[in-house]
């Protein structure tokens, strides 16, 4: 008779366990922050013990990167194709806010702050966040240039920066409604910008 017991040696990583330990960090996120959040405290909310946590992540920062890295690729915008530069801005807007629950924006502001104070948590999740985001929204301007509506040798960074810089600095630093007629407003100003660089 064969045993369906696992093979004893390297722990198995329990799929449940870590669904617990990163629901448990991103509510310790949204409560009290990165600085004050701890591995402990994260096991602890995920009713899971300490060597849990210390099995799959060696320090809370490399299980901030980890996790915030995975929600990120779960996440990145898929920015339907309009036909147009106007209609894939908006598209590409209406997702970013759609992403942008409350809970979601405490977060990415708390980690923020905390980046301009340890720089290596800055260009690591710069590799885990920003860059995959900025290649994702950089379909919007790769069909733009394909259609002819925006010049072969835009300055595809700055365009970047002109696409998603103004709506993401008013989700995290403003309280106010982001309405239909602030978005159809920004569109307008950010296909005007890119059609100046």
């Amino acid at each position: 008779m064969t045993s369906s017991r696992e093979p004893a040696g390297a722990a198995v990583l329990q799929e449940s366990v870590t669904a617990a330990i990163t629901r448990a960090m991103f509510d310790q996120l949204a409560e009290i922050g990165y600085a004050r959040m701890t591995m402990d405290a994260v096991a602890r909310r995920a009713g899971v013990g300490k060597a849990a946590v210390y099995r799959r992540w060696p320090s809370k920062q490399a299980m901030l990167i980890d996790l915030v890295g995975a929600a990120v690729l779960r996440n990145l915008p898929e920015v339907p194709d309009t036909g147009s530069l106007a209609g894939d801005v908006r598209a590409f807007l209406d997702v970013i806010v759609e992403q942008a629950d409350p809970r979601t924006r405490r977060i990415a502001l708390d980690v923020l702050v905390e980046t301009t104070r340890t720089p290596e948590l800055a260009a690591a999740l710069h590799d885990v966040v920003d860059r995959p985001r900025r290649t994702a929204a950089a379909t919007v301007l790769t069909r733009a240039i394909d259609r002819g509506e925006l010049p072969a040798d835009l300055d595809l960074e700055l365009g970047l920066d002109v696409l998603i810089s103004p709506l993401l600095l008013r989700l995290l630093r403003s309280t106010e409604q982001v309405d239909n007629v602030y978005l159809t407003r920004l569109t307008k100003v950010i296909v005007t910008g890119l059609n100046a660089l």
